[in-house]
């Protein structure tokens, strides 16, 4: 329940900030703003303020702002007040309302990222040796855990700080010499200690015995207020590079059958993986949401219908052929791009739920 509410929590946050980009910029340009709302469906609650209606729906997975002419009909076109409409600002600017959203995702992950630096985030020792004279409480950590290994099998995961031992090399020694005899790896998790025997087995490495889990050496890491806006806009900067090589990744590899709709994760696996951010901590839950940002944001650029990248392609081919595509064929087009987007959560979140129940 509390991973629930964690979930929806940063969800509504991360699709607030969003549309508040496209809100804000849209109302700088004099562009008349009909709607705001989180979710869809039923309304929960709602008020009108101005010209727009704001409101909070039923299902939490998604949001909008309603802009006058960006989905084109004769009253944003040739109606009364078709001046403010979207589709008759220039182009450059319907291109920034556009990407505003977007825009804001990344902003909104630099500021959070920037936070978690200056409060104290826990990081790879190696890859900040610069700041090794401002890291404290430095130990060596599981930082992934094998599926259906020996390590999963016996409870061990994630974040589980290993003891007795001094590096990396003296635990892999350890547990490769066990052989198939088990070999007791003493771990705190939440500053209570236990031990786990575990069996290593063949094949996770080759050549050696392993428990089929990866380490680092971590430390919490504290910076001042202007190196943590300075390193967080290069995580940023870093995140915004591997998240996009691995949507580019995911997209050819649909084209040429090595992707695989299960390396897809929907909502409910999303929410999951929120609940044991936040199990590890305050600072862990900051990041894992600036990484759900950072997707989010990259995601929206992809050039698909109904996507911010796909009404930013279609603004660019009226700019090529300098006349606007026919809003009859837009809409359409968009429309059936939505019911793809929807189509394809529906079947994602549909197996999120069976690995529930599906060992």
């Amino acid at each position: 329940m509390i991973t629930t509410i964690i979930f929806i929590i940063v969800l509504a946050v991360l699709i607030f900030v969003h549309e508040l980009g496209h809100f804000l910029v849209a109302r700088a340009f004099g562009i008349r703003v009909d709607a705001f709302a989180l979710g869809f469906g039923p309304k929960l609650f709602s008020f009108k303020k101005g010209e727009t209606l704001y409101s909070l729906n039923l299902i939490p997975f998604g949001g909008y702002v309603k802009i006058f002419g960006e989905n084109p009909d004769d009253e944003s076109i040739k109606g009364p007040d078709s001046a403010r409409s979207f589709v008759h600002k220039a182009k450059w600017k319907q291109i920034c309302v556009l990407s505003a959203g977007v825009v804001f995702n990344f902003v909104f992950a630099w500021i959070i990222i920037s936070t978690a630096f200056f409060s104290g985030v826990p990081t790879s020792v190696e890859s900040y040796p610069e700041y090794a004279s401002q890291m404290k409480d430095e130990h060596i950590a599981i930082t992934y855990i094998e599926p259906k290994s020996p390590a999963e099998k016996v409870g061990l995961k994630a974040g589980d700080e290993i003891v007795g031992f001094s590096n990396l090399e003296e635990i892999q020694n350890a547990i490769n010499t066990s052989g198939d005899k088990g070999i007791a790896l003493t771990y705190k998790r939440f500053g209570i200690e236990d031990t786990k025997n575990i069996i290593a087995k063949e094949g996770i490495v080759p050549g050696k015995y392993a428990v089929g889990i990866a380490m680092d050496k971590v430390a919490t890491l504290e910076l001042p207020i202007h190196l943590s806006i300075y390193e967080a806009g290069r995580l940023t900067l870093h995140m915004m590079k591997l998240v996009t090589v691995g949507i580019y990744d995911l997209i050819y590899g649909i084209f040429d059958g090595t992707s695989k709709l299960s390396s897809v994760t929907g909502p409910i696996g999303i929410a999951g993986l929120v609940g044991d951010a936040a199990q590890l901590g305050f600072t862990y839950l900051l990041m894992f949401t600036a990484i759900i940002s950072v997707n989010l944001g990259i995601l929206n650029l992809v050039p698909f219908p109904a996507l911010d990248g796909g009404r930013i392609l279609f603004v660019m081919i009226e700019t090529i052929i300098r006349r606007p595509i026919k809003p009859i064929v837009a809409n359409a087009v968009n429309s059936v791009g939505f019911a793809l987007l929807i189509l394809l959560m529906i079947v994602v979140t549909y197996r999120d739920i069976a690995k529930l129940f599906v060992k």
